[in-house]
């Protein structure tokens, strides 16, 4: 019950921030532990060590591992090393700053993901805390995404505090004094000591990190109502769904609430919920029953769509009359647009009988990750999720960035056994058909082109726009070069440079959306030798004109929609030569003769063959047939061929995830 006897002057809420793998996850993890979390035990030992900086051991058996992975709970999280969605645990800490008669702070911590495709998280957490720790990792320093989540939290309508911490200090690669000298000039960051050293794998620094959020990140500040204030006040900052229905991540505003209690979503009188659960995050779940100010907590209360509690979305007792004031404009205004998808992709199962099962797998997705606009393409559609003959009906769907797409993929298959295929990603482009005597149009007519079957055919006067992405690299000097080639080989424009310090450089370009979506990061990364890190942003305008053209491939004369491109008109025939030659090498072998054909502009630009498997109909039981008789072997060889050709009519090629993973890396 320690926990209820909290003020709010006692409630600390902060967040991690950094560039993707700087360590948010295990440093969260070793806060846990100091704060007694994770056991008496771990407590202990953490205490006994958090405090020595000489300590440059480590310590590699399993239950370190396991314990320093305690916020990184999904199967790819785990497995690639990344955070993929926020978590949330509460704390508490004993420290001199506490004004309660127990002098311990509450802490509510939210871990982010560093990716920039799940960037929504990092908003989304950003917009609930009054604090937000930047970690710098002291082997790389600042990098591209560091800008971004630095430069998300400034923007913001009230910014939380900033604090800034090291990590990995102890690595034999590190350097700090460098990593935080430079930190200053380019963070504004006046004092250099102000920047806080850690650790997590030998627990370096800890204490201090604490010791500096206790003092540094403020309390919440108190509501203000027109009116009476209500019983019960609450934001939801994150939802997710199980068995038991939604459950959600809510931030105590004002008042209390407990098992029992009704509840109701503002702007929604016409439904009423019971809680069903409360509690909080430890970082698993414990119920306590009921919740307080300033405390955060997940409630279920029986409610069946996520898509109703959205972040930001406002809770309060029952009784309490709708009062437009309670929605914070700066948290509807950060939250409304996180969930814009930027690519958008079909979804096909390997077997047709297996699509109502996909369709359950996606769906339940869908209800755990926000970031998935899904929609059901019916049997009969023209649609090109719809797939033609070659993968039957499909979903298709829209994602945050090329990762969230692996991720999706990866996540289907870990929780639902689902080995899907995932066509090649598709921008949204503004395509604006011209008047002509073809079409009677008295204006021009813009449609948002996201599906390549609906692209103006052969012989229609257009005009296209494509959405423009600024993208900004961070590198060694040592590549120069070859970055600013890739930057112009992918149609990149007004190229700036600029010089972090001796060693490091950003480069800052404007470039076409699909180019980079294209396998431009995995490009970068082959030529940097791993140390090129990339962040993109939307560009103003977000729209420019451009030359292109939409390639369709085809199998023996048959138009596969799902691997259709768009490219510069410039460079359709070397890209579609490309694609025709992978899918040459990853498209299995039939018994007839496959024909690959890159279609642009009513011609044939590209075209590449596959041989088909030929038995020797001229030997049986291991002899000739017919000996010296010519005629008969002829007859023979004639009716295979005549085989043969009926095959390539009738017969169906089978394309696998690797024939739609041509389409992405055609410009590698």
């Amino acid at each position: 019950h320690l926990i209820d006897t909290i003020p709010l002057q006692d409630v600390r809420n902060f967040c991690f921030i950094a560039h993707v793998d700087h360590g948010k996850s295990s440093l969260s993890s070793r806060i846990l532990e100091l704060c007694g979390n994770l056991g008496f035990d771990a407590q202990k030992k953490a205490a006994a060590t958090s405090n020595n900086h000489d300590t440059h051991q480590s310590n590699n058996n399993n239950a370190e591992k396991e314990q320093i992975q305690q916020l990184d709970t999904l199967a790819v999280e785990q497995e690639r090393g990344i955070t993929v969605k926020a978590a949330t645990a509460s704390m508490l800490y004993r420290h001199s700053s506490a004004v309660g008669p127990h002098g311990v702070l509450l802490l509510n911590m939210i871990d982010t993901p560093g990716h920039s495709d799940f960037g929504r998280e990092v908003t989304r957490s950003l917009t609930f805390v009054d604090g937000a720790i930047l970690l710098l990792d002291a082997t790389q320093g600042i990098q591209a995404q560091t800008w971004t989540v630095y430069d998300k939290a400034k923007s913001l309508p009230k910014p939380p505090a900033l604090l800034t911490a090291l990590t990995k200090i102890d690595l034999d690669a590190a350097r700090p004094i460098h990593v935080a000298l430079t930190a200053c000039e380019w963070l504004k960051i006046d004092d250099p000591d102000t920047i806080i050293p850690t650790s997590a794998r030998n627990r370096i620094g800890i204490t201090q990190l604490l010791d500096a959020i206790c003092t540094q990140v403020p309390s919440p500040e108190p509501p203000s109502y027109n009116d009476t204030p209500p019983q019960f006040h609450a934001q939801v900052v994150d939802s997710w769904y199980t068995r038991g229905g939604v459950n959600c991540i809510i931030k105590m505003i004002n008042g209390q609430i407990q098992e029992g209690d009704r509840i109701k979503i503002l702007g929604r009188n016409d439904e009423i919920f019971t809680i069903q659960e409360i509690g909080i995050v430890l970082p698993k779940p414990m119920n306590a029953q009921k919740l307080i100010q300033g405390q955060m907590g997940y409630v279920r209360f029986g409610l069946k769509n996520v898509k109703q509690a959205n972040p930001g979305t406002v809770l309060l007792h029952h009784e309490y009359d709708d009062d437009s004031s309670l929605m914070s404009s700066d948290t509807a205004t950060t939250t409304a647009n996180l969930l814009k998808s930027v690519l958008f992709a079909s979804v096909h199962p390997n077997e047709v009988t297996e699509f109502e099962d996909l369709c359950v797998a996606i769906e339940k997705l869908a209800m755990n990750d926000t970031g998935l606009d899904v929609t059901k393409v019916s049997f009969g559609s023209g649609n090109n999720a719809n797939g033609g003959p070659f993968l039957g009906p499909g979903l298709r769907i829209g994602f945050q960035g090329l990762l969230h797409v692996e991720v999706f993929r990866q996540r289907l298959l870990d929780e639902f056994n689902m080995d899907a295929i995932v066509t090649p990603p598709k921008v949204p482009y503004h395509v604006t058909i011209m008047p002509s005597k073809t079409n009677n149009l008295v204006e021009p007519t813009t449609t948002i082109v996201e599906d390549l079957s609906e692209w103006p055919g052969h012989g229609i006067k257009f005009k296209v726009q494509e959405p423009v992405s600024e993208v900004r690299i961070m590198a060694p000097m040592e590549y120069a070069g070859a970055i600013m080639e890739l930057i112009s080989r992918k149609r990149g424009t007004e190229i700036q440079t600029q010089q972090v310090d001796e060693d490091t450089w950003i480069f800052q370009a404007k470039m076409p959306w699909a180019e980079v979506v294209v396998n431009f990061h995995d490009m970068l990364k082959n030529i940097t030798a791993g140390y090129g890190s990339l962040d993109t942003f939307e560009a103003d305008p977000p729209l420019q004109e451009a030359n292109l053209s939409k390639v369709d491939i085809l199998l023996n004369d048959e138009n596969v929609g799902p691997l259709a491109f768009v490219c510069h008109k410039d460079n359709s025939q070397s890209e579609a030569r490309v694609v025709c030659k992978k899918l040459q090498e990853v498209l299995p072998r039939q018994q007839f003769v496959t024909v690959i054909q890159a279609k642009a502009d009513g011609k044939i630009i590209a075209s590449e063959r596959i041989k088909a498997y030929r038995k020797d109909v001229l030997v049986k039981s291991g002899k000739m047939v017919g000996g010296g008789d010519v005629t008969r072997k002829k007859k023979l060889l004639e009716a295979q061929k005549r085989g043969k050709k009926r095959q390539q009519q009738s017969g169906k090629v089978m394309l696998s995830q690797s024939a739609f993973n041509s389409v992405i890396t055609r410009s590698s």
